[in-house]
């Protein structure tokens, strides 16, 4: 399998006006980005779209897995919830690679509120590796 990345994705491309544009980098922790969650991810009132948190989950695995070496596509991802991600909070998003075997990459990730650490979610997940082509013009 081989995957083209064009700057489009949903939850981290630069050239993707109504997603995330998550940006993600490597750290001691793992792979970590930031980010204030937009009033247009509602779900409940003040509260943000479980889906959206998800998405933020998918990106940290896939990119710990990327800056770990071993880019590729999520075939499982396990989610639990902890509370609510409310709009307009900033949280702190973590995926770390737990373990490589052959062609699968096993990852956790977490999104945590910036302000008190707490928990909002976090993620077991299995990416499979595939070649990974990237257009140097939108990273």
């Amino acid at each position: 399998m081989e995957v083209h990345f064009d700057g489009h994705c949903f939850g981290c491309g630069p050239l993707n006006p109504d997603g995330l544009q998550l940006k993600f980098e490597p750290g001691p922790d793992g792979s970590v980005a930031m980010y204030t969650v937009p009033e247009r991810f509602q779900s409940w009132a003040g509260m943000a779209h479980g889906g959206v948190v998800g998405l933020m989950l998918d990106e940290a695995v896939g990119w710990a897995a990327w800056h770990a070496g071993h880019p590729g596509v999520t075939g499982r991802l396990q989610v639990s919830y902890r509370r609510p991600l409310k709009l307009g909070e900033t949280v702190r998003i973590v995926g770390r690679v737990e373990n490589v075997r052959r062609t699968l990459v096993y990852a956790t990730a977490f999104v945590e509120g910036a302000a008190d650490h707490s928990r909002i979610a976090d993620a077991t997940a299995t990416l499979m590796e595939a070649k990974t082509v990237v257009d140097p013009t939108t990273r």
